[in-house]
């Protein structure tokens, strides 16, 4: 069972779209 707050997730999905940006 995943436990991934959902508030989380979106904060998660930025961080990962910046780390594409900067590359």
């Amino acid at each position: 069972e995943i436990t991934i707050p959902a508030a989380r997730v979106p904060a998660f999905r930025a961080g990962k779209a910046l780390k594409e940006a900067v590359k």
